[in-house]
């Protein structure tokens, strides 16, 4: 049983990959001073473990290295690889990977420490599998071309071989593979605000969603 705080801000973003949706949600926790999690990095490192320690890597190895994850785990430039991010998709649609992460996941947005005001976490099925509660829902998108050339400059930044066609061909692979796997598919749930990317800078996009928020907090009186 997941002990929970009362009383938090809790902010839960779905998004395709590369849609910004990590970039907004570092934005709004620092803003809000909220506990932020890019829950699809958890997935990354697993696939990042899997290939590094083939070996090893079995129930007991992967329970101890998520029970001793750290934020700065997260920081392996390692994850932002292709193969890595294939091999992520896969590993997110395996029944017991996913029960092990999902005890992580709850325990990060429902009890962040105290200094926090609460959490955000971002993924592809946070806003209705892992905080259905949320007090704001955004699922955050952008054409699909937009999104290739966005991780194919983060790539090229990382002094990374890749094409964009190539980056392009694996985002359009990734989208299938998230959009239409039976366990925790990505999808847009009713409640959930619909943020298009596509044409909007960071700052655009990080006011668009403030305001949401300001205007909700400042009538409930919750921040």
């Amino acid at each position: 049983m997941i002990r929970k705080r009362k009383n938090i801000l809790k902010v839960a973003i779905d998004s395709p990959a590369a849609a910004g949706a990590g970039t907004l949600a570092k934005a709004i926790s620092k803003h809000y001073n909220l506990y932020y999690l890019d829950t699809g990095k958890i997935y990354r490192f697993i696939a990042y473990l899997k290939l590094r320690f083939p070996k090893h890597f079995n129930e007991k190895f992967l329970k101890s290295k998520i029970k001793s994850l750290k934020n700065k785990d997260f920081n392996n430039k390692s994850l932002l690889s292709n193969e890595v991010g294939m091999l992520a998709s896969i590993i997110a649609k395996k029944r017991g990977i996913r029960k092990l992460v999902h005890s992580f996941q709850l325990n990060y947005a429902y009890n962040p420490p105290n200094k926090y005001k609460g959490s955000c976490l971002d993924g592809r099925d946070i806003t209705y599998n892992i905080i259905p509660d949320a007090d704001f829902k955004f699922f955050i998108t952008a054409n699909i071309k937009t999104r290739a050339l966005r991780r194919y400059k983060e790539l090229k930044k990382l002094n990374k071989n890749v094409t964009y066609f190539s980056v392009l061909k694996s985002i359009k692979k990734r989208d299938n593979s998230d959009f239409n796997r039976k366990l925790s598919p990505l999808k847009k749930t009713k409640d959930s605000l619909l943020i298009n990317t596509t044409k909007l800078t960071k700052r655009a996009c990080f006011l668009k969603i403030k305001k949401i928020i300001d205007k909700k907090t400042k009538i409930n009186g919750n921040i």
